[in-house]
């Protein structure tokens, strides 16, 4: 799941960008309002990280204008400021929560998880499919009794999977789910990535559709 940070604080966005990635999120880092509406009109993410004091555009206008052209990724506000006004203002533009700055990054991936989960129509934390379950908060899967721990890649695969169990991905849909726009890519990682995960998990565990791309069965 791709993520995009919009902060103008080069030391929090480092911060965050870091701890995020090597949880396993591809992170796009922009620096003002500007930068985040351009980059959603390119790339689809899963989840918005929104800062409220931003050069230029303010998070309010771009937030106002995310809902305006009706992109539907769930959007957290992150921020200095704690006034209520703030906050119910925010919600009513359309955000999907609310972080006061200093925060842990525990809570906010706690958060991801749970905006995430609500915008894709899933109550319960822990993805399930017809055979495995994945525990996002551990990074932790279960298959036949038995529970494997999954590297930050293996995690990003597996979660874009589980998701949507019985839905196809493409090489391409995979790559824009695991990695951010300043990485780069071999052109078998999507392969390796599998390989690695068929290894731990069975071989079975994730399905090849000839041609098309892969998937975990429902």
């Amino acid at each position: 799941m791709r993520i995009l940070l919009v902060e103008d604080d080069s030391l929090i966005g480092t911060a965050v960008k870091q701890a995020l990635q090597d949880s396993g999120y591809p992170v796009d880092w922009m620096t003002n309002g500007q930068q985040a509406i351009s980059a959603v009109k390119v790339q689809a993410y899963g989840a918005i990280l929104l800062d409220l004091g931003l050069p230029g555009k303010n998070g309010f206008e771009v937030l106002r204008e995310l809902r305006l052209s009706s992109i539907p990724a769930p959007v957290i506000i992150i921020t200095a400021r704690d006034a209520v006004e703030d906050r119910i203002k925010g919600l009513d533009l359309g955000a999907d929560d609310f972080l006061v700055k200093p925060f842990s990054v525990s809570e906010l991936q706690a958060r991801i998880r749970a905006v995430v989960r609500r915008s894709n129509g899933v109550s319960n934390p822990v993805l399930e499919s017809s055979d495995m379950s994945l525990d996002p908060s551990t990074c932790q899967i279960t298959r036949e009794g038995k529970v494997y721990t999954l590297t930050g890649r293996e995690f990003a695969l597996m979660h874009t999977l589980m998701l949507h169990p019985g839905k196809v991905f493409s090489r391409n849909e995979l790559e824009e789910h695991i990695y951010g726009w300043n990485e780069e890519v071999a052109s078998n990682a999507i392969e390796f990535l599998i390989h690695s995960l068929r290894k731990k998990l069975g071989k079975d565990a994730i399905k090849n559709i000839r041609g098309l791309g892969w998937l975990v069965n429902k």
